[in-house]
């Protein structure tokens, strides 16, 4: 069985090492094992709940919703209706946040256009009307 240390976790995840002590300390890595020394011992399948903790971050989801999540998990099948509910509300979050970013990319598409056609005329009078 591969195993890694916090560091190689880290780096596995493109994640800091003080990330992973912060998320250890709020209760997110309940399921992360010690040496007799303490040392964190990550194996494969704490690296793809460690994903799926990142996945729901870069939702925007709280460090306390998520907390919410790892113990539900640790409750096992009596739990899957809210795990289910809460990847729905997730799904539509990141669903209306596609949308929102949809609509920067329309007017950074534009000022991309606006401000070349500016420097190729060698001003940006050519985008102003006349009165």
């Amino acid at each position: 069985m591969t195993t890694y240390s916090i560091g190689e976790a880290a780096k596995e995840l493109n994640l800091t090492v003080y990330t992973l002590r912060y998320y250890d300390k709020e209760g997110l890595m309940p399921f992360i094992e010690r040496t007799s020394t303490g040392t964190r011992v990550f194996k494969e399948s704490d690296i793809e709940a460690l994903r799926i903790i990142e996945c729901l971050k870069s939702t925007g989801m709280p460090i306390k919703e998520i907390k919410a999540f790892i113990d539900w998990c640790s409750e096992g099948d009596s739990t899957l209706q809210q795990r289910y509910e809460m990847f729905i509300e997730r799904k539509a979050s990141v669903a209306a946040q596609i949308e929102e970013l949809k609509k920067t990319m329309e007017i950074i598409h534009h000022k991309c256009w606006y401000y070349k056609t500016a420097m190729d005329a060698g001003t940006e009078k050519i985008h102003k009307v006349n009165d």
